[in-house]
């Protein structure tokens, strides 16, 4: 019968090394797992976080482990090339740093044993991910186990697999359940024994064949059926190796019966039923921690999403933990899972992507959550090409010969080609689109989904990536590019209006749920992450963002009065903001009523007279909120970004009525002569060796895209953004003031 033993206690770790040790080091540092080398530096910016080897030593007496015939140790994440050593010598290495791999160790055990690891997260162009915007964190950041078996034993060496893989199938109210049983070195006489068990643990099904029929099928008649968030119903599926009365080893998996359409016209069906599948991206870091989770971390991220109402979670880019996809079964979540093939192409990186991919499909098969298999991300930034199409092809087909039940999915980039072959090859199809915060606006997303799903209304359209930065900035005119709480809670509400109500929409995913790490990002005046999140990197705020989506999507009564950190207010009227899931709202002012309102968006708008110091009070049915007001004389600039990077920030430039300024968009300027001739000289300057120059490789129909989502930039905008990805010293602030004086004498049309 097998036994697993954690390992993850009292290792020695260093960076500082060129080798392991003979013997067990005494000036490394003691550590436990999971553990990255990252949690700080990964997250603090400058793109200079350490990226190269690290180096982990634990010692193991063999008195200590379980008597077994088969030793393996199991690492459960590793980033992203590791080897294991046993008493110096090599064991086993693993390419992939975001899913489950073992070793088997028997062989090279002696009575006291050195086990070591050299794991490095070094840049290199046949693992993937090589480039995307966040933190490959390097370490050992998830569990390593020790696993004791007999020599005959449920398979452990096939990517990582959990031994069996049970295939239920709704056939009306009955369920039809398939269990594969996978066995090394089986020996004549013994017997498999399958059992199926329900939700409350009555045996509903068992049944005994020879070791040799690895495949048993069961009728679950009137099958409680798994419907998401609704009723997360499981069932486990149990299968023993018997030698007589003896066990001689066990697995178990849990289960759920369901049935699922992707509709192009009416979305996603669970159980015959319309399902919209409204939700959130999850990355798996966290401030100070890094992608060293424990337990709890994920519960917290798991109630949260609960909490905002999300019936889908996008889990970006790579594999996640076991523990979260166990989670999301238990609470009814319904899963993208992808692998990291993201960003940029890699002639080099194919094979890295099947075995990925096999990783991906092989342990996470049985978890009724997942219901598509995600190919790529955002692959053709740098153009398409015929060996990026030949890939898409080959995990296409990988992942229906491994899993006939699921479709396979891709999340396009905006300025993918509806028209080319790549964003076919997959059975479903979503795209990341940033209208309104990279460039064009955000009224332009609705009308272009429309026009895909008019254009190929028999191909599943989703949204895989949305949103926009926010800290703790403020204004009463929000701005898109002002990184404040106010123009996100506008941009989201512009979004849930525009997608809630398209019912063709397969899924929707908001990037992202958390704050995250990308230590190359220099944006909104804390560097080193990516702030779409609608909850902080910490965990410790739900921006107003969250209560946008909470009014429309969780059942659980509350009120929400927005930009409680917007104190300071300058005006005379100010708008004040309630988000509710209730039909009616009552606004007080200073205990005094100022109106009731009704609406269906679940977005209330007050006029409120701003003076002196103003307590708010918003009622909805039993709820309440409460906030406070202040009125000023010149605006707090504690509430405004300046950004120490930017060579010029917007509210320094001179606005002339009925003229441009460099606060206006690319396009609107170059709509007229003197604007084009004036920005196509300046833009000459900026895009000289930056990605943003001719690129061959990318079609005409790219490129116009391209063009177009850069024209809905204001010019400041862009030039700051620019600086941030790229040298443009070239561009001076005296430069900018100057153009910006020239578009003061050109008049809008």
């Amino acid at each position: 019968m097998r036994e697993i033993v954690s390992l993850n206690h009292c290792w020695a770790f260093t960076k500082n090394a060129t080798a392991l040790p003979n013997e067990f080091p005494r000036v490394w540092d003691i550590i436990n797992l999971p553990h990255t080398w990252n949690a700080v530096d990964g997250q603090d910016g400058g793109n200079d976080y350490y990226r190269g080897k690290g180096y982990y030593v634990k010692q193991l007496n063999k008195f200590d482990m379980p008597k077994a015939d088969q030793y393996y140790i199991e690492v459960q994440g590793a980033n992203a090339v590791a080897e294991v050593y046993v008493n110096g010598k090599l064991a086993g290495s693993h390419m992939g740093g975001y899913s489950t791999w073992r070793v088997n160790i028997t062989d090279l055990l002696e009575e006291e044993n050195l086990i070591g690891f050299v794991v490095d997260n070094t840049d290199s162009d046949k693992v993937y991910p090589r480039v995307a915007d966040f933190t490959f964190y390097g370490g050992l950041y998830r569990n390593v186990n020790l696993i004791a078996v007999n020599d005959t034993h449920f398979e452990l060496d096939y990517y990582g697999t959990p031994g069996l893989k049970v295939t239920p199938v709704m056939e009306n109210d009955d369920a039809r359940v398939e269990v594969e049983a996978f066995v090394t070195n089986a020996k004549e006489g013994m017997e498999l024994e399958f059992t199926i068990v329900d939700g409350e643990g009555t045996v509903v099904h068992t049944k005994k064949t020879p070791v040799a029929e690895t495949v048993a099928e069961f009728m679950i008649e009137n099958a409680h059926r798994w419907h998401g968030r609704k009723d997360p119903y499981l069932y486990t599926s149990i299968v023993r190796i018997l030698d007589g009365e003896e066990v001689v080893d066990e697995v178990r998996t849990r289960f759920g019966c369901r049935s699922y359409e992707i509709h192009p016209t009416k979305g996603f069906i669970l159980n015959g039923e319309a399902y919209p599948l409204r939700g959130v991206s999850r990355h798996q870091d966290r401030l100070g921690v890094g992608n060293a989770l424990l337990p709890e971390h994920h519960e917290e991220d798991m109630d949260l999403i609960c909490e905002v109402g999300a019936t889908t979670i996008r889990l970006a880019h790579y594999q996640h933990d076991q523990y979260f996809y166990d989670l999301c079964d238990e609470r009814g979540m319904v899963l993208w899972a992808e692998i990291p093939y993201i960003s940029r192409h890699m002639p080099n990186g194919r094979e890295n992507t099947i075995s990925q991919m096999k990783e991906l499909v092989t342990q996470n098969y049985n978890h009724p959550s997942i219901v598509v298999w995600g190919l790529s991300n955002e692959i053709t930034i740098g153009g398409e090409s015929a060996d990026l199409v030949e890939n898409h092809h080959i995990l296409n087909d990988l992942c229906h010969k491994m899993d006939k039940t699921r479709p396979t999915v891709i999340a396009a980039v905006s300025m993918a080609d509806i028209d080319s072959e790549y964003v076919h090859i997959s059975d479903v199809v979503s795209y990341n689109h940033y209208f309104g915060w990279y460039g064009g606006d955000v009224s332009e997303n609705g009308p272009w989904l429309d026009h895909f799903h008019e254009t190929y209304p028999e191909v599943p359209l989703g949204l895989s990536e949305y949103g926009c930065e926010a800290l703790n900035w403020h204004t009463s005119n929000p701005k898109q590019g002002d990184y404040t709480e106010e123009y996100q809670s506008y941009y989201h509400e512009e979004m849930i209006k525009q997608l809630f109500t398209r019912e063709y929409l397969w899924a929707t995913h908001v990037w992202n749920m958390f704050d995250f790490g990308a230590d190359q990002r220099a944006e909104g005046g804390e560097n080193g992450q990516n702030h779409k999140g609608l909850v902080s990197f910490d965990r410790k705020y739900k921006k107003d963002s969250f209560y946008a989506y909470k009014a429309w999507l969780s059942d659980d009564p509350f009120v929400h009065i927005t930009s409680k950190r917007y104190v300071d207010r300058v005006e005379d009227v100010t708008k004040v903001t309630v988000y509710s899931n209730q039909p009616e709202v009552e606004l007080f002012v200073n205990g005094v009523s100022v109106g009731k309102k009704a609406c269906v968006d679940h977005f209330f708008h007050f006029e409120v007279e701003n003076k002196g110091v103003s307590e708010l009070v918003a009622v909805a049915g039993d709820c309440k909120d409460c906030s406070v007001i202040k009125k000023v004389d010149e605006f707090n600039n504690a509430y405004r970004f300046f950004e120490t990077g930017a060579i010029l920030n917007w509210f320094d430039i001179t606005e002339v009525e009925g003229h441009f300024s460099l606060n206006d968009t690319i396009k609107d300027i170059m709509m007229t002569e003197a604007g084009r001739e004036l920005v196509g000289e300046m833009f000459a300057k900026i895009t000289k060796n930056t990605p943003l120059e001719a690129d061959a490789k990318l079609s005409e129909k790219q490129k116009q895209a391209q063009m177009n989502m850069m024209g809905g930039f204001t010019v400041i905008r862009f030039i700051n953004l620019m600086g941030v990805m790229n040298d443009i010293s070239a561009i001076k602030k005296e430069d900018l003031l100057a153009v910006n004086a020239v578009l003061n004498t050109i008049k809008k049309n």
